[in-house]
C-alpha cells in the first residue's frame, strides 16, 4: 500500500526571504551633492551670502534706511553709533551720534576739528517708521528694517557729492547691478549651451562651421568693442534703452567660451556606451540630447553660471566706474563709483569707497558658492 505524501499548507510553505534597501541606493543625485555640499564650509556661506544678498535686492527699498534719492549734506561723514546714552550708560537701544564740527581747530593744519555730537542723540531700533515710499511699486508704506525711531536721517556709511546715503544708495543699486550680471549670464547660458551641444553632436560641417564663427566672436577684444559701441549711442539716450543695450552687448560678447566647453563635454559623452546604445536602438536626436546628454552637462554650467556672475559684476562696476553701464536716475555699484574718480576726493572722503564693499562681498559670495558646487557636482 503506497504512502501518500502530505500536501503543504501555507503554513508550511517556506517564506520568500525579505529584501532590503540600503538608504544609500535610495538616495537621488540632488540628495548626493546636497550631502557633499553640506561638507564645504566656504560654499555653505556663500549660499547663505548670495541668499542674503537676493532678499536685500528683492526687498531694497524696505533694507535701506532712508531715500536713495533724497539730497542732504555734500560728503557728510558716517555717523557714530554706540551702545551707550548720552550719560554714558549702557543701553540696548544702540544711538546714533552725527559728526559734526566741535569748535576745536587743528594746530597744525587750522583745519576745524570734526566729532560725534554728545547734545543730540538719535535713538536706533528695526521697523523704524521712515519717509513713504511703495513697496513693489504698489504697496504704499514707511517702514524701514532699521533706523532712526525718531524720524531723523542716519548715515550710517556717510553721503556722496549730492548728500546723498551711500548705504541707501548701495542696497537699492543691488537690483540693477544683480540684475543685469544674471540677466546677461541667462541669455549666455542658454546661447553658450545650446550652441556648444549642437556642435558637438552633430559634428561634420555644422561643427566646423560653428567653432569658426566661435573663435571670430572670441576673437574680439571685448572691451575696446564694447567702449567703440558705447559712444556710437546718442547721448539723450533714456536710461532703459541704455540699460537695454549694455545687457545685449555683454550677452552677445558672453556665450562663446561657455559654448566651446559645453562642445568639449559634448564630445566625450557622445562616445560613451549608453549614448551609442541610445542611437543604436533607434532614439532620436532630441531624445539622445534631452534624455542622456544635457543631464550630464548640466552639472559643468551650474558651475559655470556661479562662476561667471562675480565676472559681470566685476565688468558692470568698471563700465559704470567709466560711465559706460547704467545712467541716472538709475542706481548701480559702478555708477556710485564715480565720485572715486579723483584721488584728492578719496583722500578728503574715503567713505565714498564704501560700494566697493558691495562689490566685495557680491564676488566673493558667488565664487565660494561656485567652488563648492565644482566640489560636489565633479565626483559623481
Amino acid at each position: 500500500m503506497s504512502e501518500t505524501l502530505p500536501i503543504p499548507t501555507e503554513q508550511t510553505a517556506p517564506e520568500a526571504p525579505k529584501v532590503t534597501r540600503l538608504g544609500h541606493g535610495e538616495e537621488s543625485y540632488s540628495r548626493l551633492v546636497w550631502r557633499r555640499f553640506r561638507r564645504s564650509i566656504s560654499g555653505m556661506v556663500g549660499l547663505v551670502l548670495v541668499a542674503l544678498l537676493v532678499i536685500v535686492a528683492v526687498f531694497a527699498d524696505f533694507f535701506a534706511p532712508l531715500d536713495p534719492k533724497e539730497a542732504g549734506l555734500a560728503f557728510a561723514p558716517p555717523d557714530h553709533v554706540s551702545f551707550f546714552a548720552p550719560d554714558g550708560s549702557f543701553s540696548l537701544i544702540p544711538y546714533a551720534y552725527p559728526i559734526g564740527e566741535t569748535g576745536e581747530f587743528d594746530p597744525v593744519t587750522f583745519q576745524p576739528i570734526t566729532g560725534p555730537d554728545l547734545n543730540n542723540p538719535i535713538r536706533l531700533g528695526f521697523f523704524a517708521e521712515g519717509k513713504p515710499y511703495r513697496l513693489f511699486g504698489l504697496i504704499p508704506t514707511g517702514l524701514r528694517f532699521f533706523g532712526s525711531l525718531e524720524g531723523k536721517p542716519v548715515h550710517f556709511l556717510g553721503t556722496d557729492k549730492f548728500g546723498r546715503d551711500i548705504l541707501s544708495r548701495g542696497i537699492v543699486g543691488s537690483r540693477i547691478s544683480l540684475a543685469i550680471a544674471l540677466v546677461v549670464v541667462t541669455i549666455t547660458t542658454m546661447v553658450g549651451t545650446l550652441v556648444g551641444i549642437t556642435s558637438g553632436y552633430l559634428g561634420g560641417r555644422t561643427d566646423t562651421w560653428l567653432q569658426r564663427f566661435v573663435e571670430l566672436v572670441l576673437a574680439f577684444p571685448q572691451l575696446p568693442l564694447y567702449l567703440a559701441l558705447a559712444s556710437l549711442i546718442p547721448a539723450t539716450t533714456s536710461s532703459n534703452v541704455f540699460l537695454a543695450f549694455v545687457v545685449i552687448v555683454l550677452a552677445a560678447l558672453g556665450w562663446a567660451q561657455l559654448s566651446r566647453e559645453v562642445r568639449g563635454k559634448t564630445l566625450a559623452l557622445a562616445r560613451v556606451d549608453y549614448v551609442r546604445a541610445a542611437m543604436a536602438v533607434g532614439a532620436s536626436d532630441r531624445r539622445i540630447i534631452l534624455r542622456h546628454i544635457l543631464p550630464n552637462v548640466l552639472s559643468h554650467v551650474i558651475v559655470a553660471v556661479t562662476l561667471a556672475i562675480p565676472t559681470v559684476v566685476l565688468l558692470e562696476s568698471f563700465l559704470g566706474f567709466l560711465g559706460f553701464a547704467v545712467k541716472p536716475p538709475l542706481i548701480s555699484w559702478g555708477l556710485m563709483l564715480q565720485d572715486t574718480s579723483n584721488f584728492s576726493v578719496i583722500g578728503s572722503y574715503p567713505w565714498i569707497l564704501s560700494p566697493v564693499v558691495f562689490v566685495l562681498v557680491t564676488v566673493f559670495a558667488f565664487n565660494a558658492l561656485g567652488d563648492g558646487l565644482r566640489d560636489a557636482v565633479d565626483p559623481y
